[in-house]
């Protein structure tokens, strides 16, 4: 499986950034084909003390890299991307993982 990481960095208004996020990112995200799983996790703290540096981190699941980046051309996964640049795109940070066998 390959998978779309997005860490997202402190916004400053943390009620608006959510309200954006869950109730229209993750709207748009679930739409992209072929998306298996999507996970999202608010970062609640670092191992060396305070908040650490980022707020949120969404680990979105495909079946192969051919699969994320097929999905990331249609227009669910651009409309995606659009969003997550206009409300987000100062604060995001996006990298693409694979499972790593042992």
């Amino acid at each position: 499986m390959a998978k779309l990481i997005a860490l997202y960095k402190h916004p400053e208004n943390k009620e608006a950034f959510d309200k954006h996020y869950f109730e229209t990112h993750v709207p748009l995200t679930e739409k992209i084909p072929g998306l298996r799983k999507m996970e999202v996790t608010r970062i609640i703290g670092s191992p060396m003390g305070g908040k650490g540096k980022y707020y949120l981190m969404c680990e979105m699941y495909y079946d192969s890299l051919e699969a994320l980046q097929s999905a990331m051309r249609t227009d669910e996964g651009k409309a995606s991307g659009k969003d997550a640049m206009k409300f987000a795109g100062d604060l995001i940070t996006l990298m693409i993982g694979e499972a790593a066998d042992e």
